[in-house]
């Protein structure tokens, strides 16, 4: 039979800058990556930013228009900067994403102009989202102001909302042109989002980098103590190995492994299980909890390492259990597993861990070792400190 064959591949590069004060007048790197960037028809810049970074933050809106002013002479600004609500309610609601595809059509923004988010996660998945289905595709740049922003989520590939329940139902594989990563907002968030990012450096160590671990467990106190260059190395460190794991072979997750989820098929769950009053990293630092006492089950991890694992977690403020844990014999929790397994494409893929820095994938999890894991958690974490 005749047919015909076609083969191509598409090269992605962009860079994560990291700075302070990215908008102050004496700052050049937002300015240099655009005029060099810059080509000889004039572009767009569309802002769109987290309510919240503005409440904390009540002059930066004014810094953006004299910063792009003064020093951006290849881009044209939109004065109307859209701000946002930002956490999980910009992914949950489609009225978000209406309002920057609108904004983006009338203020004709085309596919050769940027879209600039600027706050956590959440809203960074969100405007990557709709910029990506505006036109086929806007180049988008992230601004990630939270730790778990700018250490993870904010540095990857992928964009979505949360649709039908489900959490990331839609979304797309479009990476940024490039990121900012400016340390001042860190100094501005409450002490629920400055833990709650920690979490993914935990899981991230945990599965690919043992000396990355001891540094966290090293260094637990001064971060629960909101040290800043701590901070501002685990957030440099973690991003480098969440690059290197995104090069390494499977970028837009074609298959069905997905490593770097280690811990959250049950923390989405328990978002979504607690109307998302968890965190993102609040559910992780749970799921990592219950993940570790799993493989310690199997023998897979000494009891010594399962300890040090829920002792560094401890010690950086997290809770490790949740009480929707066990609601309807643990039930509702365990949907995360089917759901996991249709989200990664009909292969349930997780990992555990053979070691600290060490994980490896399995294809199964028995249910009655995951409720005695959940009761291990409520037990230890009932018990006076």
């Amino acid at each position: 039979m005749d047919h015909l064959q076609q083969e191509f591949s598409v090269r992605f590069s962009y860079p994560i800058f990291f700075t302070s004060d990215l908008f102050a007048t004496t700052n050049s790197l937002f300015a240099d990556f655009f005029n060099k960037s810059a080509g000889a028809v004039r572009r767009k810049l569309l802002f769109i930013v987290d309510s919240g970074v503005v409440e904390a933050h009540p002059q930066l809106l004014d810094s953006i228009r004299t910063y792009v002013a003064q020093h951006v002479a290849a881009l044209d600004l939109i004065d109307d900067v859209l701000v946002l609500p930002g956490g999980e309610i910009a992914k949950n609601s489609p009225d978000a994403v209406e309002t920057i595809v609108d904004a983006i059509d009338r203020y004709g923004v085309d596919r050769h102009s940027f879209v600039v988010g600027i706050g956590g996660g959440s809203i960074l998945d969100m405007v990557g989202y709709a910029a990506a289905i505006s036109h086929r595709g806007i180049r988008h740049v992230r601004i990630p102001t939270t730790v778990l922003s700018q250490n993870d989520s904010g540095v990857g590939v992928k964009n979505g909302v949360n649709y039908r329940g489900k959490k990331n139902f839609l979304g797309t594989f479009v990476p940024p042109v490039a990121v900012f990563n400016d340390s001042t907002f860190l100094t501005t968030l409450d002490d629920r989002d400055w833990r709650a990012g920690t979490a993914e450096a935990i899981k991230v160590a945990l599965i690919k980098d043992r000396a990355f671990f001891d540094w966290l467990d090293t260094n637990a106190t001064a971060l629960a103590q909101r040290d800043l260059p701590a901070m501002q190395y685990l957030i440099h460190r973690c991003a480098d190995l969440h690059l290197k794991h995104i090069a390494g072979g499977d970028p837009f997750e074609m298959g069905s492994s997905r490593p770097l989820d280690f811990g959250h098929w049950s923390a989405h769950k328990l978002e979504q299980l607690t109307d998302f009053e968890l965190r993102h990293g609040e559910a992780v630092a749970i799921g990592i909890a219950l993940d570790t006492l799993y493989s310690q089950q199997l023998g897979w991890l000494s009891e010594a390492d399962a300890d040090r694992v829920l002792n560094l977690m401890r010690t950086l403020g997290f809770s490790l259990y949740q009480p929707m844990l066990d609601a309807n014999d643990s039930a509702d929790v365990l949907k995360g597993l089917a759901e996991f397994r249709e989200h990664l494409g009909g292969q349930l893929t997780i990992m555990l861990l053979t070691g600290l820095g060490t994980g490896v994938e399995v294809h199964e999890m028995d249910d009655s070792r995951i409720r005695q894991a959940i009761a291990q958690l409520k037990r230890t974490e009932s018990q006076p400190a």
